[in-house]
């Protein structure tokens, strides 16, 4: 029986590879790669991101440096065609994977609500 939802799962992995969702997150992203200006603001605003989740997870405040650098590194995200192209794709994406996640965890999610 496992062998089978591996062969699903790998099946599911081809289907999204092949999904348009993917196809235009791709194209979004490679046409990111090739620009250094963009993709030098994407790449540090992702680090700055980390950073802020990490301490955000680990109760550490945030201070007003970094408060300030996020609002500067949004509003060139904000003016950057190329980012919010990619970030627009990133979410189709993400909408896709979160429905998916929903179908294969409903057996889960029906056995707890039965143990209720």
């Amino acid at each position: 029986m496992p062998e089978d939802m591996y062969e699903v799962a790998s099946q599911l992995g081809k289907a999204i590879r092949e999904s348009e969702e993917f196809a235009a997150l791709k194209e979004k992203y490679d046409e990111l790669l090739k620009d250094d200006i963009a993709r030098k603001i994407f790449d540090d605003f992702r680090v700055l991101q980390m950073r802020l989740q990490e301490k955000q997870m680990m109760g550490q405040p945030v201070s007003d440096a970094e408060l300030m650098d996020a609002q500067k590194f949004a509003l060139q995200v904000q003016q950057n065609e190329k980012i919010l192209s990619l970030i627009e794709a990133e979410q189709r994406m993400g909408t896709v994977m979160n429905e998916i996640n929903e179908i294969f965890m409903k057996p889960l999610a029906e056995l707890y609500k039965i143990l209720e």
